[in-house]
């Protein structure tokens, strides 16, 4: 049976702050709907991908903030910075883990630029949300078999 990932909840503590953010991101909005002042649902999905995520009011029992590690994927991660950049979002530098595998969690181990060998999986970026939901882009070039 296929599963897919449809719908990731990013908890947030002010949902036009959030959706604010996330269209300055370039994102699609694809929902926003409320019963009133107490249920809200607001919907966005990254350019090219199948997951979105939701937000909103009485969402979710989680902190504002505390989801990390959120993954997107690009082809270019220097372009990716660039645009993000470009778009008023503060975001890391581009960097690789000093291990040479996948990067830890918070800044430990990186090591600043991509991965001087420019491997798929290898290097990466990060911002955050203005509730400090954590996210990672990516660059992958070339996917491992089976992917």
């Amino acid at each position: 049976m296929d599963m897919k990932l449809e719908v990731v909840v990013v908890p947030v503590s002010d949902a036009d702050r959030a959706k604010a953010f996330y269209e300055k991101l370039g994102w699609r909005l694809d929902a926003d709907f409320s019963d009133g002042a107490d249920f809200r649902v607001v919907q966005f999905t990254p350019p090219g991908s199948p997951c979105s995520i939701i937000f909103g009011t009485r969402i979710s029992a989680a902190p504002p903030g505390s989801s990390e590690g959120l993954h997107l994927v690009v082809a270019d991660i220097e372009a990716a910075r660039a645009e993000l950049a470009d778009r008023d979002v503060e975001v890391s530098e581009v960097f690789h883990d000093a291990g040479g595998v996948f990067h830890r969690a918070g800044t430990e181990g990186r090591v600043s630029g991509p991965d001087p060998e420019r491997r798929s999986y290898s290097s990466f970026l990060s911002f955050s949300d203005p509730d400090g939901n954590g996210w990672v882009l990516q660059e992958i070039t070339t996917r491992l078999p089976g992917r």
